[in-house]
């Protein structure tokens, strides 16, 4: 929120009850905050066959689809980072990692679902908070680009 703060990007901010640093899944989440759960997105970090690190960011109710994230960064493939090297690479914990504010800019996509609505909401970089804002507010302040990027859409 500091990063939005100081981007002069408007928000709201969403807080919900949690476990300490237990993640909450996704779904759980857009109930707990009372939105709906297609425009809650969760953000995923990948490596790249070119060992260069990736952010995907999906709705929360759906898988990312790595062939599809792959040829959305022109990679020949991609796979998840494991959860013991999210804090290392971003910052961030699971549960808690958001596209804006890791530790370095990696190339950022976001499922061209987000288009459809007029905000989405995504994690605000810990357990239990979570920040509304417009799509193209997203992508100009993290120079994200939107692909189709879950096994649905595609």
């Amino acid at each position: 929120m500091r990063v939005l703060d100081r981007a002069g990007i408007p928000y709201s901010h969403y807080s919900y009850e949690h476990n300490g640093n237990e993640a909450v899944d996704g779904v759980t989440v857009a109930q707990r905050i009372g939105r709906p759960v297609e425009q809650v997105f969760k953000t995923l970090v990948t490596r790249g066959a070119s060992r260069n690190f990736f952010v995907f960011v999906i709705p929360v109710a759906e898988e990312l689809d790595l062939k599809a994230a792959a040829a959305a960064v022109g990679e020949k493939s991609v796979e998840m980072i494991h959860v013991a090297e999210l804090c290392g690479v971003t910052g961030y914990i699971r549960g808690g990692c958001s596209p804006i504010g890791m530790k370095k800019h990696f190339r950022t996509v976001v499922d061209a679902s987000a288009e459809a609505f007029d905000t989405i909401i995504f994690s605000a970089g810990k357990i239990g908070a979570q920040v509304e804002l417009a799509p193209a507010a997203l992508a100009e302040l993290v120079n994200c680009t939107f692909a189709p990027l879950t096994k649905q859409n595609r």
